[in-house]
């Protein structure tokens, strides 16, 4: 819960099992943690444009509901650090599992023929989530989300690295940039915790400016956000070289990737 220093709001009283490191209501008395809300913008837009490009591109309905899922968990996650209220945490926990649900399916069928349905990779996702969402509900432990979400992207981690060493190891350049990034936010998430209370004192003694660059939730945020978006494209790059296709990674005003290809011509 909220540090007895942290002040209420325009959301009224904190109900979520978790308060994260950053003071709450200390920009605007409407947004109860502003930095670990603003920074899932990098979940919401990039997102959005991807799976709007995904349709006019035709690509199979598993990647649309990829870039869509993670755009659901930066809205998700907008709404818990906007409010602090245990409704909203579950918008941004539970749509966490899903999302990597659709990852893993999407991995495990890179090299199946086009529009194929795996069934049992299927309804095995499905019952793993509704098996998670059913336990969390009734025993309400982050503790518990967080081991479910960590299996699953570590069977991520996993499928990625035997693609990238046993069949695309062209492909390495990308897939562990991904891993990288993430593991970056990861490293940062695990500083807001420990040293939560450092933190905030460091940050009662330097300007705004520079105490802004200390919130470690919200680069968790940036970076875990950045490494999904980043999964999506070494997915849907695996992918399209199976199908034949010619995929290529620009840089959209040459800062933001995106993932660009053509089908093989016939002769």
């Amino acid at each position: 819960m909220a540090p007895a220093a942290d002040r209420e709001g325009f959301w009224g009283p904190t109900t979520s099992t978790l308060d994260w490191c950053e003071e709450n209501y200390s920009v605007t008395w409407y947004i109860a943690e502003f930095w670990n809300t603003v920074s899932n913008l990098i979940m919401i837009i990039p997102p959005m444009f991807g799976a709007i490009q995904s349709v006019r591109d035709g690509l199979e309905k598993r990647y649309i509901a990829s870039y869509l899922a993670l755009t659901v968990v930066g809205m998700g996650s907008w709404c818990f650090h906007m409010t602090l209220k245990y409704e909203m945490q579950l918008l941004d926990e539970l749509p966490m599992i899903y999302s990597c649900c659709i990852f893993v399916y999407c991995m495990f069928e890179c090299f199946k023929i086009k529009n194929s349905v795996n069934y049992h990779l299927l309804f095995t996702l499905v019952l793993f989530s509704l098996i998670v969402t059913t336990v969390y509900l009734k025993v309400k432990e982050p503790i518990f989300h967080q081991v479910m979400y960590g299996m699953l992207v570590f069977t991520l981690v996993l499928r990625s690295i035997y693609i990238v060493t046993w069949v695309y190891p062209w492909l390495r350049g990308l897939g562990y940039t991904s891993l990288g990034i993430f593991l970056l936010g990861f490293l940062f998430w695990n500083i807001d915790n420990i040293f939560c209370e450092s933190l905030r004192n460091f940050r009662k003694k330097v300007p705004p400016i520079i105490g802004i660059t200390t919130q470690f939730h919200a680069w968790w945020h940036i970076l875990t956000g950045l490494g999904s978006y980043l999964h999506i494209l070494f997915s849907l790059y695996t992918r399209t070289l199976y199908l034949r296709y010619r995929p290529k990674v620009k840089f959209l005003f040459g800062i933001w990737p995106v993932i660009l290809f053509e089908p093989l011509r016939k002769h």
